[in-house]
């Protein structure tokens, strides 16, 4: 299951401007994802829930794989994150098996991502 759109509008218009007033601090939860247009070139910002593991970043698709910024990231290869405070320069996006996904993640996002029945995920390699 994934979060309806109607929320997901909802989300984009309002909660997503308070997030990012967080996102990307050192201490924050809260990761902030640039990535680029792929059809306007344009530059975009998002929050979003990333688990750090060996080889790069884990990020929970909570709307699915049909929103623009996700599809953004596939046509490019490659976004930046900011997470607690260090910047990272990611590529090579891969879709990753819901448990596969969802292990890489703490308590208590775990356990909400489970709630949520966010189902897909998908993991992107620190460029070295």
């Amino acid at each position: 299951m994934k979060i309806p759109d109607w929320i997901r509008s909802i989300n984009k218009k309002f909660t997503n401007r308070l997030m990012m007033k967080i996102a990307g601090r050192k201490h924050s939860p809260i990761a902030a994802m640039r990535h680029t247009g792929r059809r306007t070139g344009k530059a975009y910002t998002i929050p979003i829930l990333a688990a750090r593991v060996e080889n790069g970043f884990v990020f929970a698709l909570t709307y699915g794989d049909h929103v623009d910024w996700y599809r953004n990231i596939l046509a490019s290869g490659k976004s930046v994150l900011t997470w607690h405070g260090e910047v990272f320069h990611l590529s090579s996006p891969e879709t990753l098996r819901k448990n596969d996904g969802k292990e890489a993640f703490s308590q208590p996002w775990k356990t909400l991502l489970s709630l949520m029945g966010t189902a897909e995920f998908f993991h992107m390699a620190i460029e070295v």
